[in-house]
Order: C-alpha cells, then structure tokens, then sequence
C-alpha cells in the first residue's frame, strides 16, 4: 500500500523482464494453487508474491520472471480465472519490487473504535514528511482494533514526532518503533504498579482503612503531575498511617484490582521467555504478593514501618521515588543480562519518566500529559495487555497461545 505516486523507477537494462500477476475475487480453497499451477506451465520464476483475504475476498500478487510465450501465458491466467470467477491482471515490467526506503519503522495505531478518518490523517501525515506506507497488517480486532503499519523514508524520530500530535487530535494511539533486530529483542519488561498494573493507589487504600482518604489522594494527584516531590509526598502520607494496625494489609492485599489484560500480557510474555519485573512508589507489603501470584521475576518498594504490630508512619529502606525507579530498571536489566535497549518501561505518573526514559522502550499506559509528551509510546485504552501490539504480537497469536481459550483476567 502506498500513501503517495511514485515515479516509476529508472530500471538498468540488464535486468530481465517480469510480469505483476493480480488475481482478485471470492476466496476458496485452491486459488492459490491454481494459479501457480497455471504459472508453472511456462516454466517461470517467483520473484515475489503476496495474499490478503478480507471478509471472504482474496487479493492475490505474484510477480514472475516473463516467458518467452508472453502472450500465451497471459491467455491462459484469463482463462483460468473466468474459469473461477475471478478476475485477473497481468502488466508487464522490469526487475524485482523498488527497494524499500532507508529510515524503516513499525507504526501500531491502536483504535477504540478505528475510524477511517483517523487512518486518513496519519496516512496524510506520513505522506507530508515524506514516508511511504509499504504493508499493512491487523493484529487485533477486540478489545481494540490494532493495525501495524510498514513505513519507510522516514527517520523513526521524526515520523514518531509527527504522529503523536496527530494521534491526539484522533483520539488514537501510535506506536513508533525503528525496525530491525532490536525489536524483537527487547526481553525485559519492567511496569509500574499503581494505576499501571493494578487500577488502585495502593497508599490510598490504606488511607481508606485509616481515615485519611481525602488528604492522602490530593497529595497523590500532586505528586503524579510533577508538582512535589516524590520522596517528600510520600513521607507526608505514610505519616496520616501512624498508629493504623498492621493487620489491614490482608484487607488491602484483597481489595487491589488488576487491570484488565494484566494476566494475559504477563502469560504471554512468559511464555515468549521475557523477564518481567514491577518497581513501585507503593509499598512491599502489596507487591511482594503481586509478584508472587503472578509469577514475576523482579519486584522492588518501599517498606512501611512496622512496630507492635502498628504502623509508625515512616518508610524504612532506600525510597523508591523517580530516580530509584530507573535504578532498579537498570539493577534488573543487569541481573537479567539484558542490555537496556532490549528493556519496555510501563507506567503512568511523573515519577515514572527516568524510567521510561532508561528503556529501550518507554510506554506510557493511560498517562498524565506531561508522560504522554515524553514517551515513545503512549496507550490510552484500559487494557494492559495491548502493549503486546506494540511488540509485533497479534491477538490471534495470544490466544493460540493459550488453546484458543483466554483465562479470566
């Protein structure tokens, strides 16, 4: 697919004469091999071929050397098509398919619905910078409509700067990634926890239990836009827990809900032989169990204080704030023996961009605008597990994964 003319290219006069065979129709079982049956007659080569089937209708390309007997050959895929009810196309040329671009991406546009005007205005944005859209292929189409995009010509940087303001005005998310090897490597995957992977604000539930909900959540909203300091928000609200009994933790534990998508994002990348780890602003008296229900490989928080049974008020330990966030991504990258261009950082809040920032990969997941204007990815659904349509992996893949059957999230 291409989003803008193209001037035919100038071919060098030693390369051989090819024929574009286009078959177009309703699909069936053998198109396929009747076609390339037909084509073996004249004894041809395979220089390229493609097939795309949509609601039942094929759309299928081969391109082959020419024969000596053109015409006959042209003859005959006629009349084997009306034979099918298909119709056909045959243009004559030189050499193989135009060599794709330099400055090669992934482009994920993530839709809830996808609307066509919105594929207009990315495609008309990719075109203005000077990019070509060379495949297209759907990855998913619930819970959201996920399509990738092949572009080339572009530099990643620049194509991921024009999209992202695009994508905002559409009210979809863009995914840039710079092909190549690299992106298939990214093996270390390192999320936030509150409002990230789980939907709650773990010192908020505390706070509910203590009395103080109020005041601990605008400390909290302040905190996530960038307007205090981590470490000194989080000191202010641990203090309102001093004198809470330390049993409320099993009621906490329970009431933490997952986002949806969690299990199958942390099951499939599991299964594809990631390591995924969570770092938290939170506290380990939750996401030490997190981890162990999940099965994660690496966990870091903060601690509350513990004393006759009794929170203190006080956090024990190094603070996990922003800067400790990117810490411990770089301290699990090591142990891992993942370079940190093969790392994904998830989160949300303003204490979250160093570590967004470290990763080969920074995903902002339902985020404040200041995240969203500093990640290279932005997701605004609230499922966790699209962030594997980030990574080239299809919905189809997933639940062939699981037997066709996705547990209960």
């Amino acid at each position: 697919m291409s989003t803008s003319p193209q001037a035919p290219a100038a071919h060098p006069a030693h390369e051989p004469r090819t024929l574009l065979v286009k078959v177009f129709g309703k699909d069936r079982p053998g198109i396929t091999t009747g076609l390339f049956t037909t084509l073996a007659e004249y004894g041809v080569d395979v220089v390229d071929f493609e097939q795309v089937v949509t609601r039942g209708r094929i759309v299928l390309c081969a391109l082959v050397t020419a024969p000596r007997e053109e015409g006959g050959l042209r003859a005959q895929v006629h009349q084997w098509a009306d034979g099918q009810r298909l119709q056909a196309e045959v243009i004559s040329g030189t050499g193989d398919n135009r060599p794709r671009g330099e400055g090669r991406s992934h482009v994920t546009v993530l839709g809830h619905p996808l609307k066509a005007s919105a594929v207009a205005a990315l495609s008309s944005r990719i075109t203005d910078c000077g990019g070509n859209i060379d495949r297209v292929f759907r990855l998913a189409k619930y819970p959201v409509t996920a399509v990738e995009l092949a572009v080339s010509g572009v530099p990643s940087e620049l194509l991921r700067s024009e999209l992202a303001a695009e994508a905002a005005a559409q009210r979809v998310d863009v995914a840039v990634v710079r092909s190549g090897l690299q992106r298939r490597a990214k093996r270390l995957i390192v999320m936030d926890v509150d409002s990230t992977l789980i939907q709650d604000e773990v010192i908020e539930l505390f706070a509910a239990h203590a009395g103080c909900e109020a005041e601990v959540a605008e400390v909290t909203a302040q905190a996530m836009r960038g307007e205090l300091d981590f470490a000194e928000s989080l000191r202010a609200r641990v203090a309102l827990l001093a004198g809470l009994d330390a049993d409320v933790v099993a009621k906490v534990r329970a009431e933490v809900r997952l986002t949806p998508g969690a299990r199958t994002l942390i099951r499939t990348l599991k299964r594809l032989g990631y390591q995924v780890g969570i770092v938290s602003g939170g506290f380990t008296q939750v996401t030490d169990d997190l981890a162990e229900q999940l099965g994660l490989d690496f966990a870091a928080a903060n601690t509350l204080e513990v004393v006759d049974g009794k929170f203190t008020g006080r956090v024990v330990g190094e603070i996990v704030d922003r800067a400790g966030k990117a810490r411990m991504l770089e301290r699990f990258a090591a142990e891992a023996g993942v370079p940190l261009e093969q790392t994904v950082a998830i989160g949300d809040g303003a204490n979250d961009l160093d570590m967004l920032n470290v990763a080969g990969l920074g995903v902002a997941f339902n985020a404040k605008p200041l995240v969203r204007e500093a990640a290279d990815a932005t997701v605004n659904v609230p499922f966790l597990d699209t962030v594997l349509y980030l990574l080239g992996i299809s919905r189809e893949e997933v639940e062939d994964a699981d037997g066709g059957l996705l547990l209960a999230d």
